[in-house]
């Protein structure tokens, strides 16, 4: 019985430092694609073109929102939404990024000024979103 506790344990272990890797290699590809794509609206620190474009920087819509925010990566968005009790009514175009840079680019911007993000957003994850 202990051995089954010590094998389960050391899975767990495992599997959260595979995890951690995942994340940080995640991270620095999502940093290249914000730096070519976003980084003119959103700004190098992620705080966004006042009363234009929102913050993503200690942003409450990324995670009140996980879904539609990789939604509007993915597709593109329009109309208003609320971002820390300020309303933004702007455009986003698609990017024409693959899921894997959608997740790479959401797991960077969800982990970066001020924002933390525990939960891996994966490829799959991406994939099963549709407009």
């Amino acid at each position: 019985m202990k051995k089954t506790y010590l094998f389960s344990f050391i899975a767990l272990l495992s599997c959260t430092i595979l995890s951690a890797q995942n994340l940080e290699e995640s991270k620095k590809r999502g940093e290249e694609i914000y730096l070519d794509f976003c980084v003119t609206c959103h700004m190098p620190n992620g705080e966004g073109t006042p009363n234009v474009f929102p913050p993503l920087a200690k942003s409450d819509y990324l995670f009140k929102n996980r879904e539609a925010s990789i939604r509007g990566i993915k597709f593109g968005q329009s109309g208003e939404l609320t971002v820390n009790g300020i309303t933004y009514n702007s455009a986003m175009a698609a990017m024409g990024l693959s899921d894997d840079e959608v997740a790479d680019v959401m797991n960077y911007i969800t982990n970066s000024w001020g924002n933390k993000n525990d939960k891996l957003i994966t490829e799959e994850e991406v994939a099963k979103i549709k407009k």
